[in-house]
C-alpha cells in the first residue's frame, strides 16, 4: 500500500541519534527500574524499543496503523513483546495506570488548538498513577516563528528522493510542512510521488505550563537540549516534565 511505503521511508529519514537523546532525557529524571511507561505518538517504535531494552516496561500508542505495523516488525525482530495500542492520544480512555507517560518528537504540536492539547493532558493524567510523571517536548516560539518559515530540505538516494518545504501557518506560532517523497517503483520503472502536508502549532511556554496545571499537574520543570540546559531565546525545542498531583 502507498501509506506503508510512506511510513517506511519517513522512518528511514528520522535522525536515529535523537532516540538516544530522548532516552537519555527520560533516564536523567526517571532511571529505569521496571516502571510502567506509556509512549504516546510512538510511531514506528524506535524509542519504545530502546526504552524497553533500557529496563522500562513500555506500552506503545499511535494513531497510524502503518507506523504501528513497522513497530511490530521491529519488536518481533528484536524478540520483544510489547502492548501496542492504535488510538488518538486525545481520546484513548483509561488503558492502565502508568508510572510514566512520554510524548516526544514535538507530537503535541500536531494538536491544532488548546482544547486538543488539554484533551491530551487530561488523558495522560487519567492514565498516570498518583505521583506519576509526564514528559514531553514541543517546538519553541523561535523554531516555529523564525526557523520554519521558508525552511527547505532535500535528500536523495538511489531509491527515493525527499523534499521538505515549510512556511508560516494561518494562526500565530504555527507552521505548515509540505513533504514530498519520490519512491522508485519497479513495476512502472519510474519514481512515484507521495505527498503529505503536516500542520503544527505551539504556544508560549507559560501557556503550556498553565494548561498542565489546569489538568492536574504540578512540579513542572521546563528545560532545553534534552534537559541538559536552561531555555534560551534561541532554543529550538522545549522539554517539559510534570507530576500528577
Amino acid at each position: 500500500m502507498i501509506y506503508d511505503t510512506f511510513a517506511e521511508v519517513y522512518d528511514q529519514l528520522m535522525d536515529q541519534d535523537l532516540y538516544d537523546d530522548w532516552l537519555d532525557y527520560v533516564k536523567q529524571i526517571t532511571p529505569p527500574t521496571g516502571q510502567k511507561v506509556l509512549e504516546l505518538a510512538g510511531g514506528s517504535g524506535a524509542l519504545a524499543l530502546k526504552m524497553q531494552q533500557a529496563g522500562y516496561d513500555v506500552s506503545l500508542l499511535d494513531l497510524s496503523a502503518e507506523m504501528l505495523t513497522l513497530a511490530s516488525k521491529k519488536l518481533t525482530k528484536a524478540g520483544i513483546t510489547m502492548r501496542i495500542i492504535q488510538a488518538d492520544m486525545r481520546d484513548f480512555g483509561v488503558v492502565d495506570q502508568f508510572d510514566l507517560v512520554t510524548c516526544f518528537d514535538d507530537s503535541i504540536c500536531y494538536m491544532q488548538n488548546k482544547d486538543d492539547v488539554r484533551a491530551v493532558f487530561r488523558q495522560v493524567n487519567a492514565n498516570l498513577k498518583p505521583g506519576g510523571r509526564f514528559m514531553f517536548d514541543a517546538h519553541s516560539l523561535y523554531q516555529m516563528d523564525e526557523v520554519f518559515p521558508g525552511y527547505m530540505y532535500n535528500y536523495q538516494t538511489e531509491d527515493f528522493a525527499f523534499l521538505w518545504s515549510s512556511y508560516e501557518g494561518e494562526v500565530p506560532h504555527s507552521a505548515e510542512h509540505d513533504l514530498t517523497f519520490f519512491v522508485y517503483n519497479e513495476d512502472i520503472d519510474a519514481y512515484k510521488p507521495l505527498i503529505e502536508q503536516h500542520k503544527e502549532r505551539t504556544y508560549p511556554s507559560g501557556e503550556f505550563i498553565d494548561m498542565l496545571q489546569e489538568c492536574g499537574f504540578t512540579d513542572i520543570k521546563l528545560t532545553a537540549d534534552f534537559g541538559r540546559n536552561q531555555v534560551k531565546p534561541d532554543s529550538v525545542r522545549w522539554f517539559f516534565s510534570a507530576v500528577k498531583a
